[in-house]
Formats: structure tokens, C-alpha cells, sequence
């Protein structure tokens, strides 16, 4: 019997199911640490925020949209090399984008899928 993993059940959406597809240039699911159900093991690399991209991330880009979060709160987009200039761009020309760094250097509290 093959486990589908968490993650998958719960973001089906990306493949056409209940939620109708991501629709946006940001693929948000992409982002999350993927778990074995069973294991609680990961199953890949944390991949590019990049609608699409299936790269591993390499960086971390802190952003908050003034209009809905508190100005301490962070929300996290990873990119892989290729995506980073294009994801920076379309935050900052909103005026979301906080700081970037690699993503390596997250606090283990920041990684996107952590509990």
C-alpha cells in the first residue's frame, strides 16, 4: 500500500483537486517541509516558492504586506538561483519584501512547515 503524505492530501489542490489549482504566480504549497505520514520524515528538499519550480530552494525572502500583518510578522517565499531576482522584484515593487538571506541561515523556528 502506497502512504500519500500529508502535505499531498492536504494540498491537493495544486493538482486539480477539491481546491480547483493554484491559480497564482505563487505556488505558496511549495514551500512547505513535505512529511511521511508514518515516518514523519521529510521527502524532499524544500522547493521554490516559483509557480511551477520544483528547484530546491537556496534562499529565503521575509516579506509582510502592511495592510494585513503586524509590522514584526514575517511570511517566508524560497527561491531557487534562477527565481530569486524575479520573486525580490515582485515583492519589493509592492513594497513587501523585508530582507532576504539564504536559506541555510532561517532560524529552524522560520522554516516554512515547521510546527
Amino acid at each position: 500500500m502506497i502512504m500519500q503524505s500529508l502535505d499531498d492530501r492536504l494540498h491537493d489542490h495544486r493538482r486539480g483537486g477539491t481546491g480547483g489549482g493554484c491559480r497564482s504566480l505563487i505556488s505558496a504549497c511549495s514551500s512547505r517541509a513535505r512529511l511521511n505520514v508514518v515516518t514523519d520524515t521529510p521527502l524532499e528538499a524544500p522547493q521554490c516558492s516559483y509557480k511551477g519550480c520544483r528547484a530546491s530552494a537556496v534562499w529565503a525572502l521575509r516579506w509582510n504586506n502592511p495592510k494585513v500583518h503586524t509590522p514584526e510578522r514575517r511570511k517566508i517565499w524560497l527561491a531557487c538561483d534562477d527565481h530569486r531576482e524575479h520573486l525580490s522584484t515582485f515583492l519589493n515593487v509592492r513594497g513587501f519584501l523585508r530582507d532576504v538571506v539564504r536559506y541555510d541561515e532561517l532560524d529552524e523556528t522560520e522554516v516554512p512547515g515547521t510546527p
